[in-house]
């Protein structure tokens, strides 16, 4: 569980103002200096992150953030800073102390916490001592009010009670293989050996879709696209389904029968992470592209670009060659995202391993409130190969995605 990728694991993030301990709360809460801890004013600037294995939460990361009062030009950086960790919190701690008052800056997190469906507590930290069992703030909140104090352990197992309820009440995300993989089902995984992946390790997809086989009750067989066919003969029958890496799709959809069922690493991330209707939704915007038209290509993890890139060469290449316009593509990795990206025609994502599901919601309902549509990279390899009615096809059994798409 240690080694649980931090896109999988749920994220608790602490907001509150300045010198509220959210430091120490976390420290109390990982049993580990995790954070400096001072009694100077804004010691927290950027957020901290610490991924452990938390009995009985699972994996978790835990979320440092500034105070959301900081003040002056750096302030209000870090200000922005703590604002963004709330696309990607699943459940989130407002940190008070006993002798401060609920004031705007907590009633505004409460609000965005609400609009965004994020299940939250209040821990009034520095309160062992305090008389005041802060009913009213739980009943004007209808969350769970928890005294607390970092300090001395006061109330931490009480917290702890609370998150493990929260995160059982909104524990509803898919797997990756949900619904497309069957207990005794044969799988066949296409992975190309990718020049980015560390020598010696498949990369993340690839690695968590094996997994998830397994943990099934299914069985996998993992080849590359150069001895897929003969993978097949040697297998004996066909198999349940077959998994490729999206950059292999032209020469695997030629290899694998039309009645096997096939889709790719990418796709299926698009499906656990983000809603797979909308996704495919913007592939209709690509023949309505013109000369000129800005396209916007994230992904969400940083790497060494090489000469055959996908997201910088292969993708564009192919795009600009289907549709015969001369495109703008414009790059960003990591965790950053444009705060404006209406100046672009399209936005083109990758499977989003290394995000948290909340963050990509965030992306995909961003860029379709700004008429923007995002499109996943397996669905425009797809979509330029060909085959996107066949790619998404074992998707079709989800009741919520039949009437989005019509084969």
């Amino acid at each position: 569980m240690n080694d649980t990728p931090r896109g999988n694991r749920l994220h608790i993030a602490l907001f509150g103002r300045r010198n509220a301990g959210k430091s120490s709360l976390i420290n109390a809460l990982t049993h580990q200096k995790v954070a400096v801890v001072s009694d100077i004013a804004g010691t927290t600037t950027d957020p901290v992150y610490k991924s452990m294995e938390v009995l009985p939460l699972g994996p978790v990361v835990f979320i440092d953030t500034a105070g959301i009062d900081d003040e002056g030009t750096l302030g209000d950086f870090r200000v922005e800073k703590t604002k963004e960790v709330l696309r990607k919190t699943d459940v989130g701690i407002i940190v008070i102390t006993a002798d401060q008052q609920w004031g705007d800056l907590e009633e505004e997190l409460a609000i965005k916490f609400k609009d965004r469906k994020i299940p939250f507590v209040v821990a009034v930290n520095k309160s062992e001592n305090s008389s005041n069992q802060y009913k009213e703030l739980s009943l004007k909140q209808n969350v769970p009010v928890i005294k607390t104090s970092a300090l001395s352990g006061y109330g931490i197992e009480d917290l702890f009670k609370e998150l493990t309820a929260l995160k059982t009440e909104n524990d509803g995300r898919l797997h990756l293989i949900d619904g497309l993989v069957k207990e005794k089902d044969i799988v066949v995984l296409v992975t190309p050996i990718d020049k980015e992946a560390p020598k010696g390790r498949l990369i993340l997809p690839q690695q968590q879709v094996l997994r998830d086989i397994l943990d099934t009750g299914a069985m996998a067989l993992v080849t590359r696209e150069f001895e897929l066919e003969y993978a097949l003969e040697k297998l004996g029958r066909l198999p349940d389904i077959v998994i490729t890496d999206s950059q292999a799709f032209d020469k695997v959809s030629k290899i694998v029968p039309e009645s096997v069922p096939l889709t790719s690493f990418s796709i299926i991330y698009a499906n656990q992470k983000g809603d797979l209707s909308l996704f495919l939704e913007a592939v209709k915007a690509i023949e309505n592209l013109s000369d000129g038209d800005d396209i916007l290509v994230a992904e969400g993890c940083t790497h060494h670009r090489k000469d055959d890139d996908i997201g910088t060469v292969k993708i564009p290449n192919l795009l600009m060659k289907r549709t015969g316009k001369k495109l703008n593509f414009h790059h960003i990795s990591g965790g950053f995202f444009e705060k404006d990206v209406s100046k672009y025609k399209m936005v083109i994502h990758c499977g989003a391993c290394m995000l948290n599901r909340r963050e990509m919601e965030y992306r995909q309902v961003f860029s379709m409130q700004s008429d923007v549509p995002m499109i996943n990279y397996g669905m425009i390899l797809a979509y330029l190969h060909g085959i996107l009615d066949r790619a998404i096809k074992p998707f079709l059994k989800y009741s919520n995605f039949k009437n989005a798409y019509k084969l």
